[in-house]
């Protein structure tokens, strides 16, 4: 299979480097298109499959095309590349909040999955949503999702929907785990731990319990009574939360960030006015 991936970017380099790696694509089968010239010349240097500089070069001779260029250059993408496109290639999108029909109206194809995967993907780490049309075939849907688990794991997911539900767990997920670690690194350092001590705690102490969580057979909340003894620290620290309501504010903030997924999904979808 001849790979496209349109954007030299963080995630555009990120699947090239993965698929390579993973030893699922040859150099001879990666492509990239990358209109930057210092950006191009830069990616030159690290033999990761051919670099293009414009479509015409390349489209043509792709079997799956990744569109990894940021969500407001779409448009100009799709213009771009509209008339050089066979209607038989596959698209994987990962254009956060750019939705399928909008690509399918603006290249005139049909073959479309469209992914959300999360910032982890770059140590191989991440997990990735995805959904497809039904013109995608079973081979190339698994072929695809070969190539999306050389960066972590995937799940396939029926509708766009769930694509900004994911957006609100997956996505932004990260963000909200570094946000507790902070807050325990600095509780830390507020009881006399260094910067460099307060980090280790706290950063092996997660990766340990993700570690337990995945490898043992308890849920979430077996796990915490595990921990927690009757009348002891952990116990103090959960009722201080169940006091205010923690968990319930958790849940609040991701369904503010699926609403505000589907909201800019909106903006992004909306047809551009044409010039009179």
């Amino acid at each position: 299979m001849k790979v496209l991936i349109i954007g030299g970017g963080n995630m555009g380099m990120t699947y090239a480097q993965s698929f390579l790696r993973s030893k699922i694509a040859q150099k001879e089968d990666l492509m990239i298109l990358e209109r930057s010239p210092e950006k191009a010349a830069e990616l030159a240097k690290k033999e990761i499959g051919t670099i293009y500089g414009e479509p015409s070069e390349c489209l043509q001779n792709a079997d799956l095309v990744i569109l990894a260029v940021k969500p407001q250059d779409a448009q100009k993408l799709f213009k771009t590349i509209k008339a050089l496109i066979d209607p038989q290639q596959v698209f994987l999108s990962i254009m956060a909040g750019v939705k399928i029909d909008t690509i399918q109206n603006a290249l005139h194809v049909t073959k479309v999955i469209r992914a959300m995967p999360n910032l982890p993907a770059q140590i191989g780490m991440g997990m990735t949503a995805f959904t497809s049309t039904d013109d995608v075939t079973r081979i190339e849907l698994v072929m695809v999702q070969n190539l999306l688990n050389t960066t972590g794991k995937t799940v396939y997911v029926d509708s766009e929907e769930a694509i900004d539900a994911s957006t609100a767990i997956s996505g932004s997920g990260p963000a909200y785990v570094f946000y507790f670690m902070q807050s325990m690194i600095e509780a830390a350092k507020g009881m006399g731990f260094s910067q460099s001590e307060a980090e280790l705690l706290v950063a092996q102490t997660f990766k340990g319990a993700v570690d337990l969580y995945q490898k043992g057979n308890f849920n979430c909340a077996e796990w915490i009574q595990k921990v927690a003894s009757k009348g002891g620290t952990t116990e103090a620290a959960l009722n201080t939360w169940y006091t205010n309501n923690l968990k319930s504010s958790i849940q609040q903030g991701a369904i503010s960030a699926q609403k505000r997924a589907e909201e800019l999904g909106k903006l992004m979808n909306e047809p551009i006015p044409s010039k009179t």
